[in-house]
């Protein structure tokens, strides 16, 4: 492949960033590149105070502050101005994201665009926020139903899309009138400490956005925790899920949740074969396979099952491993050993189980790969419904290959999975495309597309995969609370009285008048 590794950069340091200042810890965490190992940046190791000094300045900052006061369109400017000065840092951004997650430079751009559109449309979202009147409930009653912001919001968010995932929640948040504690995966902090110097500069005040940096098991812990927080938003692992919703419990706060996934890509024997070839691909290899709505399950019509899969054999020789940080670079290295680990030990399994190799199975070693952590990107045939890699997350670029006989064993061999957050169907029958998409658990399905999307659609699961949705309108709406107001003219008396004449069975006397 001949494939070399850029020099390093500069090490990079940051601190919290906490009521509108950056502040230091004397305890820091060093990442190192996952595709050297040469060190890249130093991060603060937030601690519980480190949180409860960011939580009440958010706290402060959502009582006592201006920015849930301001009108939407005030609140979407600034949200505009943030999305300009993203596009301005687009290619800083975008490197920082490349170098801290290993994934392909092109990639990292792309999502920091995409970041950059989503923050645009939640501003849009800010300026055309509205209630509902209902004028039809009688003379002398008229019902307002009214959406405030729901308070100050938790952030734990993830390494894999470490802007991208952010920005899912924050312009939305913001946009909406929360303010807002963050806490990102602690080997991928960069872009979350850099945007919020972005927020700073784009207008949002002191305090209504916050960032401590450090490990899931203390400052994580803490913010989800902290009974000053009014709602969570996490986007990680479904067994760290589980421990957010039982934090979440102190003081019975909201909760979203994107969780883990093993979608399936369902390709019928009508579909263009070519085209669901280099979707099944992209849908395992995307982001190096560190996607929780990778398509890392292929469900095939037995009939072209094999031509199908020494395809996919013969297409994956074409791609490049590598420098992140080269252009032509398909697949970066995984996050870190340990995760390099995992990921192998699950093909070794799905081999013991039965699975056979159509292509890669092992990591990737040699000049420039020993410094990193690189795994050749792989398919295995034959995995068993009841075989680990079937059913369980791998997060990295290893597709396993299941076939089928008819619609209803493919509906059912995608359903059989204890995630439901995304799918595709490669089919050219529409009566087959929209019944299969209509039965498939999951929050997403694409149909002759994968891993694609737009800011107005919303995205999430069912099942172990999360409960609560991020962008689109539903998006918006997780960080509000509906309120209903009431406001009867003609004297409170004389309103009973007239209600009593037309119903007078239905009418409360003074001693059933609520008390709340």
């Amino acid at each position: 492949m001949n494939v070399t590794m850029a020099s390093a950069p500069a090490v990079r340091t940051y601190g919290h960033f906490i009521d509108g200042e950056t502040t230091s810890s004397s305890e820091q965490i060093v990442r190192r590149s996952p595709a050297t190992g040469q060190p890249l940046a130093t991060f603060a190791r937030g601690t519980a105070d480190d949180v409860d000094r960011a939580v009440k300045a958010a706290r402060r900052a959502f009582d006592e502050g201006p920015w849930p006061r301001l009108s939407g369109l005030e609140r979407g400017r600034v949200l505009l101005r943030l999305a300009d000065l993203m596009g301005r840092d687009l290619d800083k951004l975008a490197m920082i994201e490349a170098a801290e997650v290993g994934k392909p430079i092109r990639q990292a751009r792309a999502d920091v665009e995409n970041s950059i559109a989503l923050t645009q449309y939640a501003a849009s979202l800010s300026m055309s926020a509205h209630g509902e009147i209902y004028s039809n409930l009688g003379e002398h009653l008229t019902g307002m139903v009214i959406r405030e912001p729901c308070g100050v919001v938790g952030m734990v968010t993830p390494w894999n899309f470490p802007l991208l995932q952010l920005v899912q929640k924050l312009p939305f948040a913001l946009g909406a009138g929360c303010t807002a504690v963050c806490k990102p995966a602690e080997v991928a902090s960069g872009t979350t400490v850099e945007l919020a110097a972005l927020c700073a500069e784009a207008g949002v005040p002191a305090g209504a956005f916050n960032v401590v940096t450090g490990a899931g098991s203390t400052a994580g812990q803490a913010l989800t925790e902290s009974s000053l927080i009014d709602m969570v938003s996490f986007t990680g692992s479904t067994g760290i899920g589980r421990s957010v919703i039982a934090a979440a419990q102190t003081n019975i706060k909201r909760v979203s949740l994107e969780l883990g996934g093993k979608g399936a890509t369902i390709v019928f024997a009508d579909a263009d074969l070519e085209d669901a070839v280099e979707a099944a691909i992209y849908a395992n290899v995307f982001n190096s396979g560190e996607c929780c709505v990778s398509g890392t399950r292929l469900l095939i019509d037995r009939r072209v099952a094999d031509d199908f899969t020494a395809a996919l054999g013969e297409r994956l020789g074409d791609l490049r491993v590598g420098d992140p940080m080269d252009p032509e670079t398909d697949i970066g290295p995984m996050i870190h050993d340990a995760h390099l680990a995992k990921v192998i030990s699950m093909i070794d399994h799905a081999l013991s189980e039965g699975g056979s190799i159509v292509a890669g199975g092992s990591r990737l070693s040699g000049a420039p790969y020993d410094a990193g952590s690189f795994v050749a990107p792989t398919v295995i045939d034959e995995v068993r419904v009841e075989s680990q890699l079937f059913r369980e997350e791998v997060f990295g670029p290893v597709l396993a290959v299941t076939r089928f006989d008819s619609q209803d064993e493919a509906i059912r061999l995608a359903n059989a999975v204890d995630y439901g957050l995304a799918n595709s169907v490669w089919t050219k029958n529409l009566d087959l495309a929209w019944t299969t998409a209509r039965r498939l658990r999951s929050g997403t399905v694409w149909i002759n597309t994968t891993i694609d999307g737009a800011p107005q659609l919303p995205g999430g699961g069912v099942k172990l995969s999360g409960v609560g949705r991020e962008m689109g309108q539903a998006g918006f709406d997780e960080f509000t609370e509906h309120k209903t107001i009431q406001l009867r003219t003609g004297g409170w008396e004389r309103s009973i009285a007239g209600r009593a004449e037309q119903d007078p069975a239905g009418a409360p006397g003074p001693e059933a008048r609520p008390a709340s």
